[in-house]
């Protein structure tokens, strides 16, 4: 395999790795610039790709199994949204504890029906979104350079794929160019304002949480059925706090959400495929180094390497109307 033929095999591999990583920053984006900070993104993503899994199993069918996934996580979604914005409790403890009810539920409804350690039954065909070929993907394959890259990393891919990818564009026009987006983001740094205007802020930060809870839903299932093919216990990995330094890397900010994505998905597939492989005048380097790679970014990161990067100023804090 040439360097370029690797490059390419990378470059797939980091839009793979990279999807539930967007889909995932992109709910804590919403959430956050509302005011209401979401810990919980593991948790339903969790809780999600187990339902899509049980259900893509049962019905033989992957979009049923979105649709459980997308519900589990709206319900974890109006139980945090409950805790946070109308009892005005602590949205760090109610997103951990989220996290917690997640890792511990699956694991034992998957032993108590499925009777696999916690993991559910393969599914195949129907039951799991297959990549899809664009047009031109065959013909391209041969050309120099466009070719490859076409036909093996733009193609080929599966339809929650490209739905991450176009929720960056659909996202920043939401936030930025829609009236909703202009109220969400004016809760999320003066909520008094808002309710001045006659706005109900716990309506807006519940639609807000709500979306947080439709993508970690797809995010979830993308990595039940469409990136693997079975639940396995704890397979989001904390890939749902590597979403939030994610966010707080890209300062809140949709494009720049998915970029910083790309870059942890990239330091993941490099980190698979360094697996075994010698480095010139070092010799082989343990896998665990490159597997620690998106950790070890994610610290310095937040260590403060990045500048400034100041949430929402209502960010965190209940609020209560005032009288």
């Amino acid at each position: 395999m040439d360097s370029f033929d690797m490059l390419i095999s990378i470059l797939g591999s980091t839009i793979r790795l990279s999807i539930p990583l967007i889909l995932a920053a992109l709910a804590g984006l919403y959430s956050e610039r509302a005011g209401v900070f979401d810990i919980g993104l593991e948790g339903k993503m969790l809780a999600a790709a187990f339902a899509a899994a049980c259900v893509a199993y049962l019905t033989g069918s992957a979009w049923l199994g979105l649709f459980a996934g997308i519900a589990v996580s709206l319900a974890f979604s109006l139980i945090h949204g409950f805790a946070s914005i109308t009892t005005r409790g602590n949205q760090i403890i109610s997103g951990v504890a989220l996290n917690f009810v997640a890792a511990g539920l699956t694991v034992v409804l998957g032993q108590a029906w499925f009777g696999q350690g916690g993991r559910t039954p393969q599914v195949s065909g129907e039951a799991r979104f297959s990549p899809i070929i664009l047009p031109g993907a065959e013909t391209m394959r041969d050309v120099p350079f466009i070719g490859p890259l076409y036909a093996n990393v733009i193609s080929g891919n599966n339809i929650l794929t490209y739905i991450a990818f176009l929720a960056v564009p659909i996202s920043w026009w939401i936030l930025y160019r829609t009236r909703f987006g202009l109220r969400l983001r004016a809760v999320g740094e003066n909520p008094g304002a808002v309710d001045t205007a006659g706005i109900s802020v716990a309506f807006l930060r519940y639609r807000a949480v709500l979306m947080a809870g439709l993508l970690c839903g797809i995010a979830g299932t993308y990595l039940a059925i469409a990136q693997s093919a079975a639940f396995i216990k704890d397979m989001s990995a904390g890939k749902g706090f590597i979403a939030l330094a994610a966010l707080i890397f890209a300062k809140w900010k949709p494009v720049p959400v998915m970029f910083a994505c790309l870059l942890f998905g990239f330091l993941d597939a490099l980190a698979n495929f360094m697996q075994g492989k010698s480095i010139p005048g070092i010799g082989e380097v343990p896998v665990q180094i490159f597997q620690a790679l998106p950790y070890i970014l994610t610290c310095i990161l937040l260590a403060g390497f990045i500048g400034a990067a100041n949430p929402p100023k209502a960010g965190g804090v209940a609020y209560s109307k005032e009288r």
